[in-house]
C-alpha cells in the first residue's frame, strides 16, 4: 500500500517530442523492471461511477480534492490484480491498494458483492459501502501501453502512455477483448516523484517547453463508452 503522498504532473505530447525524450532519459535512467524486452507493458484498467457520473464531472470541472477506484493488472497477468482508490488533492496522489482474485472481480461485474462487506482488506469493504451508498459501479474499461522510467533520488517516475483504448465494464474486461481506439495518436507525458524533482531529471524533460494538461484517460474513454 502506498500512503506516501507524490506529485503528480500530465503533459499531452505529440510523437516527436516522445522521440526526443526518451532519447534524453535513456541514458540516465532505468526502465521499470517489470517491462518486457520492448521496454513496455499493457496496462488494463476498469474504472467505477455513479449514475450521476460523479467521478468525470470532478475530473473535467478540476476539482482539486476527489477520489477514483479502479481494478488493475498488467499484461494479461489474472494472478496479481489490484483494486485501487487514488485520491488527489492540489496536485499531491495518494494510492491505497488491496488485492483481488480474478473469481472476486468476475463475481463483482456479475452483481455478486455480499463477499465484499466480509474481506479483511478494509480498501474492498470500503468500494462495497460506496457502491451501495454512493452508486458506485463499474463503469468502463481502459486499456494503453506504458513506457515506464525510473530515477532514484526524488523517486521519480517517468511515463508515456499510448494506444489508448476503452471497452465495456462487464465480465470480458479479464478475458481478451475488443477494444475501440479513444485517443489516436495521443502520448501522455506524466512526472511522478515525492518531494522534489531532480534538477538533472527537470532539465531532460525540459517542462518549460509543455503545457500542463489536464488529459484524463478515463475521460477521454468515457466518449466512448
Amino acid at each position: 500500500m502506498d500512503q506516501q503522498p507524490r506529485h503528480e504532473l500530465k503533459h499531452e505530447i505529440t510523437y516527436g517530442d516522445y522521440l526526443a525524450l526518451r532519447r534524453r532519459l535513456l541514458p540516465v535512467m532505468q526502465h521499470d523492471p517489470h517491462v518486457g524486452q520492448d521496454g513496455l507493458y499493457r496496462v488494463h484498467s476498469l474504472y467505477f461511477d455513479n449514475h450521476n457520473d460523479k467521478i468525470l464531472r470532478e475530473k473535467l470541472d478540476g476539482k482539486a480534492e476527489r477520489e477514483k477506484f479502479r481494478i488493475r493488472y498488467y499484461n494479461n497477468d489474472l494472478d496479481h490484480i489490484q483494486l485501487e482508490k487514488k485520491y488527489k488533492n492540489h496536485g499531491l496522489g495518494v494510492k491505497y491498494n488491496a488485492p483481488m482474485t480474478a473469481d472476486q472481480v468476475r463475481a463483482l461485474l456479475r452483481g455478486d458483492t455480499a463477499w465484499m462487506a466480509e474481506s479483511p482488506h478494509g480498501l474492498i469493504r470500503e468500494l462495497y459501502v460506496k457502491m451501495k451508498t454512493e452508486t458506485l459501479r463499474p463503469r468502463t474499461t481502459v486499456d494503453y501501453v506504458r513506457e515506464p522510467f525510473l530515477y532514484g533520488p526524488g523517486n521519480v517516475r517517468v511515463t508515456f502512455d499510448s494506444q489508448i483504448e476503452s471497452a465495456g465494464a462487464d465480465e470480458n474486461f479479464l478475458e481478451p477483448h475488443a477494444a475501440i481506439p479513444a485517443a489516436r495518436g495521443k502520448i501522455v507525458l506524466e512526472i511522478k516523484y515525492d518531494r522534489y524533482l531532480p534538477a538533472l531529471v527537470a532539465g531532460l524533460l525540459d517542462l518549460g517547453n509543455f503545457r500542463a494538461a489536464a488529459f484524463s484517460k478515463y475521460a477521454i474513454c468515457r466518449m466512448v463508452y
